[in-house]
């Protein structure tokens, strides 16, 4: 039978490498670099309200690490560290099978950004994963929402709202063919984190953030912290054929499509501001999907135009974890 230390030993504990201590004391020690600030931030996923209770164990594993490392790219931070505090259902915490396939989903991630976990907390009650993570980046050179500048253009990595789309799909709103289930379903479950991405706009963007809530909310978190307003050109925004197919006018899920698109989250891409006179530096990033979609300007609020050049007008902007249902 599994007690809170036995699933520690058997599944969460590594011998620390580049920590001067890891899991097994009352804090994990970690050394200072000089010329380097710290970025730290933590996420929790619940069970019911981030993830289905039934989701794959490995790819739950993945994703839990995978939006933490998404704030790191945002940030143009290097990840370090992490620590991660599980409550387990007692069913789970008896499950050799689930266990097992969570840790190696998590440290596969982890080890594919040499990542080190340090420490955490284990606990009996309904299914939640809190991960903290620590990354370096050198003084003063961390992006922020704050600086975005009128005349910036606005760019995002990679394709918006599959993850959107397959949602609605699980819930059973919209039909998708099994070649389009399975590339949404993989948006979902084990989203791509930017953090090579993140680190080449460092000293060059003037902005960044993650698109976790959907492009809407996201941007405009940017356009608040920065005193300024955006325009952006629906068509510009990048999707997959499977959603850009669902935006056809006579399509019966076009709206539903729209909302995925501009506002239904769980993307992990970055979108960030940059310069005009540096798009040949964006246009170097090998590898990765970027797209121009706009202008920061001066003023207040976020425009959408459509195709004929007039503001789309649009009622949900994003995800609240206290006003979404």
């Amino acid at each position: 039978m599994n007690s809170e230390f036995n699933i520690i030993d058997r599944y969460f504990s590594r011998p620390a490498c580049d920590a001067l201590l890891g899991p097994g004391d009352d804090a994990a020690l970690i050394a200072c670099k000089a010329e380097t600030d710290w970025a730290i931030s933590v996420d929790t996923l619940v069970a019911g309200r981030h993830f289905f209770p039934d989701t794959e164990p490995a790819t739950l594993g993945h994703k839990v690490l995978a939006v933490n490392l998404s704030d790191m790219a945002a940030m143009g931070a290097t990840p370090r560290w992490i620590t991660l505090s599980l409550t387990l259902t007692e069913t789970i915490a008896q499950d050799d099978a689930w266990l097992k396939a969570f840790s190696s989903g998590f440290f596969a991630l982890a080890d594919q950004y040499q990542i080190e976990l340090i420490g955490g907390d284990t606990t009996c009650g309904p299914l939640n994963i809190s991960v903290q993570i620590i990354g370096e980046v050198e003084r003063g050179k961390a992006l922020q929402r704050s600086g975005a500048r009128p005349g910036d253009d606005i760019w995002v990595s990679g394709f918006l709202g599959d993850a959107a789309l397959a949602l609605q799909f699980l819930q059973q709103r919209i039909p998708l063919t099994e070649q389009e289930a399975a590339s949404c379903l993989s948006a979902l479950h084990t989203p791509a984190p930017r953090v090579t991405l993140g680190k080449a706009l460092v000293n060059v963007a003037h902005s960044a953030i993650d698109l976790s809530d959907g492009l809407l909310a996201d941007l405009g978190h940017i356009l608040k912290r920065s005193e300024v307003a955006a325009t952006i050109d629906f068509n510009c925004i990048p999707c997959s054929p499977a959603l850009k197919n669902r935006l056809q006018p006579e399509n019966a899920a076009r709206q539903l499509a729209i909302d995925c698109l501009l506002s239904g989250g769980d993307d992990y891409e970055l979108c960030f501001t940059v310069p005009k006179n540096r798009r040949d530096l964006i246009a170097r990033q090998a590898g990765i999907k970027l797209s121009r979609i706009g202008e920061i300007v001066p003023g207040k609020g976020l425009t959408v135009l459509n195709t004929s050049g007039s503001p789309l007008i649009f009622n949900k902007k994003g995800y609240d974890h206290f006003l979404t249902r």
